[in-house]
């Protein structure tokens, strides 16, 4: 018997992926937990471990290939000491299309094999749909073991063959009986309407219309680029976007910072070098805890407010763009977080972070002060409620008691979502943000 491989959701939002790498071929014994292949997202490059153990039989998607979707099956599996299937033709060199759906009378009901009495039952958490690996259920099916109450120690909770093992030795699922019923007749399958796919709104007619075919160079879109404008697409579309500016003087932050790397080793493990971006995600952490209602995400039933300020640094990449988070940011001294941002922007750019490491978040921080823009507009990138856009620190005249004194000047923005952050709101967190900034030593304490 053979077991289909499928293309892993690596995260929560992952719809495809490219398969940079197989790390097995044709004949090679596997066992659960065994890297079998790379799979490169939009984002980052991850290991994919087997979740079944035999011999691999086909691999049906070759390297390099891209936009593999989910579940699609990408090479094929056979129980060890099977016989091999006769090769009738090469393997795929795409992701096979699905063959088409024939009427059959459905299977006979499985008579059920009790679990021991008293056994506990370990149910899937409700209205979560049901991951397991194809020799799994059929294990299943055979013992008569419900799945829905088995507990999956695969990766993302699948629920693979040892658990299924472990259920009918140890009892560890109830097992409810399905009544037999007398077959029913069979019914012709009809073919299955053709699902909508809900696209982004057209920006305008293509623009090739315009230019002469030998005027440009088509650059193909790859993952990150679709997933940006997907994403922020929809952000600007669905999101009721408002700003708030301000000018915040950081004189003191700059001579606090002088003094801070002037006492820091610059060499060894605990090195360190601490930039004007660490002192705006720390201020922005605290005043996130002071502020708290502007750190919460939407949903339809109910604002999530978040107990840590879990702060996204964008990072700019060569291919696109990508906002790694400094979790816990509030608790974080500025060295910790100056070496955290560093390292990863570097893993960042090899693709080499985990979707923990870019997912989710609280709040995030786009600055491009280091190019010299003075201020901007940033869209707020979900689940976030508000993102903030800082500019360049440059002298500026000022009015202080009275006289027109220099002033090194930073100007930031705050882009809110107003279902989740009123204007009141969005200006009581930049309050707190601008003080913490103009006064730097009370991040320290």
């Amino acid at each position: 018997m053979t077991t289909p491989i499928l293309m892993p959701a690596l995260s929560p939002t992952m719809e495809e992926g490219k398969l940079a790498k197989w790390h097995v071929k044709p004949g090679d014994k596997v066992r659960s937990g065994d890297v079998i292949a790379e799979i490169e997202t939009d984002k980052a490059t991850m290991e994919v471990e087997a979740v079944d153990e035999g011999v691999v039989e086909t691999l049906l998607v070759p390297e390099g290939t891209e936009a593999v979707k989910v579940n699609t099956v990408i090479a094929q599996l056979r129980e060890e000491g099977a016989v091999a299937a006769p090769a009738t033709a090469k393997p795929a060199t795409a992701a096979p299309a699905p063959a088409p759906v024939a009427a059959k009378p459905p299977a006979a009901p499985v008579a059920p094999t009790k679990a021991p009495a008293g056994a506990p039952a370990i149910r899937a958490p409700e209205g979560a749909r049901l991951n397991a690996s194809p020799l799994a259920r059929r294990l299943a099916a055979e013992g008569g073991v419900e799945l829905a109450r088995v507990a999956g120690s695969g990766p993302h909770g699948r629920i693979v063959k040892s658990d299924i093992e472990s259920a009918l030795k140890g009892g560890a699922a109830k097992v409810v009986p399905t009544p037999a019923a007398a077959p029913a007749r069979p019914q012709p399958v009809a073919a299955p309407a053709p699902v909508a796919v809900a696209a982004a709104p057209a920006a305008g007619p293509d623009a090739r219309l315009f230019f002469a075919k030998d005027s440009y160079v088509e650059v193909p879109h790859d993952s990150m680029r679709k997933t940006i404008a997907r994403r922020l697409t929809s952000s600007k579309r669905d999101i009721p976007h408002y700003y708030l500016k301000v000018d915040c003087q950081i004189d003191a932050l700059m001579d606090v910072r002088k003094q801070i790397n002037a006492q820091a080793p610059a060499e060894g493990p605990g090195a360190y070098k601490v930039s004007v971006n660490d002192f705006v995600v720390k201020a922005a952490a605290l005043a996130l805890i002071r502020v708290p209602g502007v750190n919460c995400s939407w949903t339809e039933t109910a604002l999530l407010q978040h107990r840590h300020a879990d702060i996204g640094v964008a990072v700019a990449l060569d291919f696109g763009l990508i906002t790694p988070i400094v979790q816990k940011a509030e608790s974080k001294s500025l060295a910790a977080i100056s070496n955290e941002v560093k390292d990863l922007a570097v893993r960042a750019k090899a693709k080499k972070l985990k979707p923990s490491e870019y997912e989710g978040g609280t709040f995030a921080i786009s600055n491009l002060g280091m190019y010299g823009v003075r201020d901007f507009t940033a869209v707020i990138n979900p689940p976030h409620a508000a993102i903030l856009a800082v500019g360049a620190g440059e002298g500026r005249p000022v009015v202080r008691n009275g006289a027109i004194v220099p002033a090194t000047v930073m100007t930031v923005q705050l882009s809110c979502d107003h279902r989740v952050i009123d204007g009141a709101l969005g200006a009581t967190w930049l309050e707190a943000f601008k003080g913490y900034l103009e006064n730097p030593v009370t991040m320290l304490a």
